[in-house]
């Protein structure tokens, strides 16, 4: 049963107390060939007339894809030395930015675009970008000039590769574009999670790490450490780095000092069910990296029940033979939209609890937990998170984040949200949302 992607990060092992196959062993001989990669000038961010330009500007890029029925949300990025195009899934559940690797790869699935050839230029084992990818601090190196890793995902999915240096080119909201050196894995060896297999260049992982793609641009004072995203109902969207929106009119709560990890989450959070009947104290992660919404056992058997009692005498019934989601229901014919069937579900509120008087609400209209499937049922897009191994973690997938402009400031540690139409890219040098 397909039940879409979950890409957060639940484990990250270090690779140096592995017995690595033969693809660490071609990158140690080609470290020690003697090449050296050398960037050329115009690549480098580093020029102080071209970082002055950019500084306190913005980048933004369209996203492709939609929850149903393509599963996910992807960008194009430009990477390499000349610059090629990768589609990479979108991802604020992890923080690492990697591409299938052609190094040479034992286990690389279909690809949009040729595998990604990696340069010659190592990231250190003990650079802090490296450290911060290890599960503890103390981590061996096997190789002190190369950093492996593994990073394993709540899906199944995993990657190992090493960790690379290489140019990305860029176009700021000011006008300017730049080829800007960061850091990036070269994953040479996946295992897929068959119903969750996309054919995708790689992952773009925005979390709250130092190597996360906006933390390295931010390093380089090229951008605020905020990034943000905009996923449309209707498919696309657009993901920005930097002050690409209005405070004033969103809602803020603090990013959780509970979750030690790199997660962007938040709480604790009522779970409210049509303005009344509300279920626990849950802690919040958002991460675009999932398709639909996941809740610990207690939140989600509280809102089957509810479900189950407000559409007893609606005009819907159980639709168990449709396998697209575990719950759908059927009506006297199959429904083309979702305006055919909102009428019948009530609304689900998100209420965080700051401690001040203020709770911002977090609003999940039906048309954000519900989808229409291709046999024409409508499908709940909230799933039970310990049947997929996520155990009490509660996820705010890409379904109930449609059509608002969601902001993660890991600079004051605030999680933003609002209304907006994600529609169209903005296009202004002055972007304002």
């Amino acid at each position: 049963m397909k039940i879409g992607k979950v890409r957060l990060v639940i484990l990250v092992i270090t690779m140096m107390m592995l017995n690595l196959s033969s693809c660490s062993a071609w990158f140690g001989n080609k470290r020690k060939s003697g090449r050296n990669y050398i960037l050329p000038d115009e690549a480098m961010s580093s020029r102080p007339s071209l970082m002055n330009h950019a500084a306190g500007s913005s980048i933004v890029f369209p996203i492709y894809g939609n929850v149903y029925p393509v599963g996910f949300y992807n960008v194009t990025l430009n990477i390499g030395q000349p610059p090629r195009p990768y589609y990479l899934d979108v991802d604020t559940g992890s923080e690492l930015t990697w591409l299938q690797c052609d190094a040479p790869c034992s286990r690389c699935s279909e690809t949009p675009h040729p595998l990604y050839k990696p340069s010659n230029d190592f990231v250190p084992c003990k650079d802090p970008i490296c450290a911060s990818l290890q599960p503890t601090d103390d981590y061996t190196c096997e190789d002190p000039n190369q950093c492996d890793y593994e990073i394993k995902y709540a899906d199944q999915y995993s990657t190992l590769g090493v960790l690379i240096n290489d140019v990305y080119l860029l176009n700021f909201t000011n006008g300017v574009q730049l080829k800007v050196r960061m850091a990036l894995g070269c994953g040479y060896d996946q295992i897929f999670s068959p119903s969750t297999y996309h054919p995708l260049d790689g992952i773009l992982g925005l979390g709250r790490g130092k190597a996360s793609l906006v933390s390295q641009l931010n390093s380089q004072g090229l951008v605020r450490n905020v990034i943000g995203h905009c996923l449309s109902s209707r498919g696309g969207g657009y993901i920005f780095f930097g002050n690409v929106y209005d405070s004033s009119k969103m809602s803020w709560t603090p990013i959780s000092s509970i979750d030690s990890g790199k997660h962007y989450s938040a709480g604790p959070a009522e779970l409210v069910f049509g303005g009344r009947n509300g279920v626990g104290s849950l802690n919040i992660i958002f991460d675009t990296g999932s398709s639909y919404t996941y809740f610990n056992s207690q939140a989600y058997q509280a809102l089957i029940t509810l479900l189950s009692k407000e559409l007893n005498r609606k005009p819907i019934k159980a639709a168990p033979d449709d396998q697209t989601l575990p719950m759908c229901w059927h009506g006297k014919r199959p429904f083309r939209s979702l305006n055919e069937v909102k009428k019948y579900f009530k609304p689900l509120t998100l209420s965080f609890i700051n401690g001040g008087r203020v709770k911002p609400q977090f609003e999940i209209p039906p048309e954000a937990y519900l989808i229409i499937s291709n046999k024409g049922n409508v499908c709940l897009g909230i799933l039970n998170g310990p049947e997929v191994g996520l155990g009490e973690l509660n996820l705010i997938g890409d379904i109930s984040m449609l059509d608002k402009v969601m902001v993660f400031d890991n600079e004051k540690q605030l999680i933003g949200w609002g209304p907006a139409d994600c529609n169209g890219v903005p296009k202004s040098r002055d972007v304002s949302l």
